[in-house]
């Protein structure tokens, strides 16, 4: 019986990933977390064999959380699930340790067949990012598009800028200060070419990063 923790900031998503494990006869929950802190705990009480993790957790980068996550429990097998597309985040959590990505928009029996893969020490993502993973490989890992030369940080105050939202209001979303939100918006600036925040709005939703 699989052992699995989820992850998620939101209960009624909780509610539905528990019922949709309860019904599959080879695995079991055995906690679940809204924060990052919670979900700490609960790994460090008790046995678990696989992380179903919101990247969007709330109070900290889920990135950040992942990389958190593998240092201290570095054989535990952790499936991103999240709102994001699969093409803009996937390549990144593989790169720090997540063991599969699904997206929320996915029919429930792939997060199931991911859950069943990374359990069993394999890999999960869909065909069409394997297929990117090998274009990266072949062009030696060169970044194509100006967001993919961003830090996961800085591709995070970017997706945020393009929702609309202000320095002020990304600085407490992600616990920083006003003066380090500002620095990263100047470095996305300098790193993509784009000028204003209208050119990132724009950026953002002509490239499906909302």
């Amino acid at each position: 019986m699989t052992r699995i923790v989820i992850a998620d900031d939101h209960a009624v998503v909780r509610k539905g990933l528990r019922q949709l494990v309860f019904e599959a006869e080879d695995m079991t929950v055995v906690g679940e977390a809204a924060s990052g802190d919670e979900l700490l705990t609960v790994l460090r009480s008790r046995a678990v064999d696989v992380v179903v993790l919101d990247l969007s957790l709330g109070d900290r980068s889920g990135l950040d959380l992942l990389k958190h996550i593998k240092s201290e429990f570095p054989r535990l097998p952790v499936v991103i699930l999240s709102m994001h597309p699969e093409d803009l985040f996937a390549v990144r959590a593989l790169r720090s340790g997540a063991s599969g990505y699904v997206e929320k928009n996915s029919a429930p029996e792939e997060l199931l067949m991911a859950i069943r893969r990374v359990a069993r020490g394999g890999t999960y993502v869909s065909a069409q990012i394997g297929e990117k993973i090998a274009a990266d490989v072949v062009r030696g890992g060169a970044a194509v598009l100006p967001h993919e030369r961003l830090s996961d940080r800085e591709l995070e105050v970017l997706c945020r800028l393009g929702a609309g939202m202000s320095v002020t209001a990304i600085a407490h979303a992600l616990n920083l200060s006003v003066k380090t939100v500002s620095t990263h918006r100047t470095r996305i600036l300098a790193k993509t070419g784009l000028r204003t925040n209208a050119d990132i709005v724009e950026y953002v939703i002509s490239h499906g990063l909302r």
